[in-house]
């Protein structure tokens, strides 16, 4: 993505910053005019993702032994964190179970897809692009949903935006706000937080490569180009904050769905 970022500051004869456009770049397979409708570099690593990590836990758990290799080890470490972490630690003991393949799926099929954009090359995380934060967070909400309707019936739509204990003359104006709060700013906030979080991130390592770049080789200044190295040092220490960040958008993102399903789950009449 370097050297289109670059080129952006160079032909108009001064510093052009990089833009959202920038960082999604053109589709591979375009079918539709408009730019997002046909086959893009995101979605290519989205199958990427799912072979890989498909992959590695197939080969790590192949032969399991007694006691584990490295790699064997690494898996265990990784589903027992799901399992006991965010399943029963959050759904409860008696209820987790039929949830840790979803809640060890989604947490590595994140995980990785944010780890994207810190590979060479690759350097685009998946997840910045709104849409496929959209689709991820829908069927979330989908099945959230499908939980509370499953164990309470229709009644669950009562359950999920009626408080209990609370006087009914503020009834109207709470519940309205319930409404909002739950099946409406919930999955738009769950979605566009890992979003946001991951385009803000990758524009900022764009912005200190294109800085960094333009000031070495267009400024002719000495000044500018020792602050130019002085920005990519600094963009190395962005760099080891963004994969905190890429960890802990796949770990949040996970909690919550944890958190939904258990709230679905545990829905009491009032």
């Amino acid at each position: 993505m370097l050297p289109i970022v670059l080129a952006s500051t160079t032909d108009q004869g001064g510093f052009t910053p990089p833009t959202i456009s920038d960082a999604h770049l053109p589709d591979i397979l375009p079918w539709a005019a408009e730019y997002g409708t046909g086959f893009g570099k995101q979605m290519l690593m989205v199958i990427l993702s799912v072979i890989l990590i498909s992959a590695f836990f197939m080969i790590a758990m192949r032969r399991p032994k007694l006691v584990p290799t490295k790699m064997q080890w690494l898996a265990e470490s990784g589903y027992s964190f799901v399992r006991n972490g965010m399943g029963r630690d959050i759904i409860g003991e008696k209820d987790f179970r039929p949830w840790v393949p979803l809640l060890f799926g989604l947490f590595f099929f994140v995980l990785l897809n944010n780890i994207f954009g810190a590979i060479p090359f690759l350097q685009l995380p998946s997840f910045s692009h709104a849409g496929s934060a959209y689709a991820l967070a829908l069927i979330v909400y989908i099945i959230w949903i499908g939980v509370g309707i499953r164990h309470h019936g229709l009644k669950y739509f009562k359950l999920a935006v009626v408080p209990s204990g609370v006087p009914g003359w503020i009834l109207p104006l709470l519940v309205p706000l319930e409404i909002i709060s739950t099946f409406i700013v919930r999955p738009l906030t769950h979605s566009l937080r890992l979003m946001a979080t991951m385009l803000s991130g990758h524009m900022i390592v764009m912005l200190a490569g294109a800085g960094a770049a333009y000031l070495i080789t267009e400024t002719g200044n000495l000044a500018l180009q020792g602050t130019g190295i002085l920005v990519i040092l600094g963009s190395v220490a962005m760099y080891f904050l963004e994969l905190l960040i890429m960890y802990l958008q796949a770990f949040v993102f996970t909690l919550l769905t944890a958190i939904y399903i258990q709230g679905a789950i545990s829905a009491n009449d009032h």
